[in-house]
């Protein structure tokens, strides 16, 4: 080969590298191909070359350099079997929850929790380049799979309480099984008793709480530095959510007035599981109050206040929701679907999405004066009287109302 470089017009520094360098690389991968004769070998020569510059590379290495590495291969290793041991809990929720057959569909999803084939490549073939790992591990699959959430165990009895509270609050009661069930599983039971301040205004937020049992005041300070009660909680409420909704810190200190059983859940899962679906329903119904006129003067916070205590309520065609003359006791808003009112049989008004009926007699207890009934199936939002005069000022709200008949 070096006779016949005489011939090639290239400069003489380029005849040494082929002669020094790549010449030997050459016969030395073109020997090993004739000696193994592989099927595919533009795959053999591709892994055969990435092999022998990880070897080249490795014995560059110091013995500091080298033991770095290793620690750090087996600090990634331990990740990684982390991770997919939270995984593995957390399927096992879900088939607990009933989605078995969902969830072994979508573990056949390539869009879904398979890392990609290069995930679990062999050490030896990594060399210098095995700092790929981390990237690996925390890049393109973590983008598909970025959340995990925590696996806190627990007994079936807590389990079915916890449950239970959720189906009544605002926040989780429309959420779908699996995530239910992944909610269910990392939140942690927390006890307060009586005089425990549990948030501090003021402070970040990075978890929120699911009252079980029991009661609390939520104050605000004022310029003097003596606190405001300005809201109660009680068994179904949620409180420090508004830090999560909207990352500010806490806009009110929370202190249990009575020994209480809380539900703890960390800002990442609410973040991923609940956030998006919170922040849409919290909007779409805060739209409906503000044109309700009797609740037009209340401010954002008062209204997602008296959002969380919606609760939906589904009527078939023909179904009367309330009968003239029935004791008032909730204020409804149609969400989908239509409604007709009839006084002494006579049809007097029609109701469409976004229509409300029944403010009045949360704040005077009025017995109805025509009766609603759906048009076809309705959705309809509602809120019982004691709620509502428990989240918000009535003696306020009636001085407002005194302009409507």
């Amino acid at each position: 080969m070096e006779n016949n470089l005489d011939a090639v017009k290239v400069s003489d520094e380029k005849k040494k590298y082929i002669v020094e360098l790549l010449n030997p690389t050459l016969e030395e991968l073109v020997a090993d191909c004739i000696k193994h004769t592989p099927k595919d070998p533009c795959a053999y020569m591709l892994e055969w070359l990435e092999n022998k510059r990880v070897a080249e590379s490795d014995s560059s290495l110091t013995p500091e350099e080298r033991a770095a590495l290793i620690a750090e291969n087996q600090k990634l290793e331990l990740d990684m079997k982390k991770v997919k041991s939270e995984m593995t809990e957390t399927v096992k929720l879900v088939d607990q929850g009933g989605q078995k057959d969902e969830v072994d569909s979508e573990e056949d999803d390539d869009e879904n929790d398979e890392p990609p084939p290069d995930f679990w490549k062999n050490e030896q073939t990594m060399g210098k380049a095995r700092t790929s790992v981390s990237a690996e591990a925390y890049g393109e699959w973590n983008t598909k799979k970025s959340f995990v959430a925590p696996v806190i165990p627990k007994t079936d009895e807590q389990k079915d309480r916890l449950r239970n509270v959720l189906s009544k609050s605002f926040l989780f009661s429309s959420l779908e099984d699996n995530d239910m069930t992944v909610v269910i599983g990392a939140m942690s039971e927390v006890n307060a008793p009586d005089g425990e301040r549990v948030i501090n205004q003021g402070d970040e937020g990075d978890f929120l709480f699911v009252i079980e049992t029991g009661k609390l005041d939520c104050s605000i300070s004022q310029a003097d530095g003596a606190e405001k009660v300005v809201k109660s909680c009680e068994a179904g409420d949620v409180f420090g959510e508004l830090a999560l909704l909207y990352n500010c810190p806490r806009s009110a200190s929370v202190k249990a007035v009575q020994a209480c059983v809380l539900w703890k859940l960390d800002r990442e899962t609410f973040t991923h599981i609940v956030k998006e679906s919170a922040q849409k329903k919290r909007q779409r119904y805060d739209s409906f109050l503000a044109k309700v006129p009797l609740l037009g003067n209340m401010d954002s916070y008062e209204r997602s206040q008296l959002a969380d205590a919606l609760k939906v309520e589904v009527f078939g065609d023909g179904e009367a929701i309330f009968k003239q003359g029935d004791v008032g006791n909730k204020f409804y808003i149609l969400e989908d679907g239509n409604a007709v009112a009839t006084k002494e049989g006579q049809e007097v008004m029609k109701y469409s999405s976004g229509d409300y009926f029944g403010e009045l007699a949360l704040i005077r207890n009025q017995p109805r004066a025509a009766t609603i009934t759906a048009k076809g199936e309705a959705k309809l939002l509602s809120v019982d009287s004691r709620s509502f005069k428990r989240l918000l000022n009535v003696s306020d709200l009636m001085e407002r109302a005194s302009k409507y008949t």
